[in-house]
């Protein structure tokens, strides 16, 4: 069955060129005129993946995908007129997991969801599979997946990758600044704060599992459980 992928953006020309290019690439594609009416359609069916741009009538894209993002992992990629390092940060501390600006080829916006699309696919490669632990919890680096447990927790793919780093460097910090430049291949950091948002979400999801987050003054992050984070306290 061919994925589907929500479409908004106010500019009917641009709407309709992505339209046809995904449509091409095997992918079933519904647009939008506003981020409302995706929204309205999100709530009813979710989509296996979100293009949604910033500057639209009504609701306003950043809103849209936050909203998105408080209830379901489903990927979303940004596409918007605003250049700036800085708003591609801001489009990540909101939970976008690709950020593509216009002007920009219709071929490269399948690839970048072609490239999501791997992210999260299950290998059918051959090899071991590679598994990472932390107290009682298993990331699945072949199948993506995030268990505590034998429960499965919902991410997005931008989450996936941020915990997954973190576990492969448990035994020390990771910078701000590592984590922009290896799981968003930001080359030039602005404002290292844009990892935070990405933590709380974690946080509120890790909650039950004794695993933290734990903020590194003036650093980064680094893991913990709730006895390492008592004992230091």
């Amino acid at each position: 069955m061919a994925k589907l992928i929500y479409v908004a953006d106010d500019e009917k020309n641009i709407r309709e060129l992505m339209k046809s290019f995904l449509k091409n690439a095997g992918f079933e594609v519904a647009t939008f005129e506003t981020g409302d009416l995706l929204y309205e359609a999100f709530l009813k069916k979710e989509p296996d993946m979100i293009v949604l741009d910033l500057m639209m009538p009504g609701t306003d894209g950043l809103t849209i995908c936050t909203r998105v993002r408080s209830s379901s992992p489903v990927p979303i990629i940004i596409v918007s007129a605003r250049d700036s390092e800085l708003d591609r940060i801001t489009g990540i501390t909101i939970g976008s997991d690709d950020y593509l600006v216009k002007p920009f080829s219709p071929i490269e916006l399948v690839a970048r969801v072609n490239s999501i699309f791997r992210r999260i696919s299950l290998s059918g490669s051959s090899e071991v599979q590679t598994t990472l632990n932390f107290a009682n919890m298993v990331i699945d680096e072949k199948t993506r997946q995030i268990t505590y447990k034998n429960t499965v927790f919902d991410v997005s793919p931008t989450e996936f990758d941020f915990l997954a780093y973190l576990f492969n460097n448990q035994d020390k910090a990771v910078s701000r600044e590592e984590l922009l430049k290896n799981v968003w291949q930001f080359e030039d950091v602005v404002d290292t704060r844009a990892t935070d948002d990405v933590v709380k979400r974690l946080r509120k999801k890790l909650a039950p599992t004794g695993v933290r987050i734990t903020a590194v003054w003036g650093f980064g992050f680094k893991l913990e459980t709730s006895d390492e984070k008592t004992e230091n306290t």
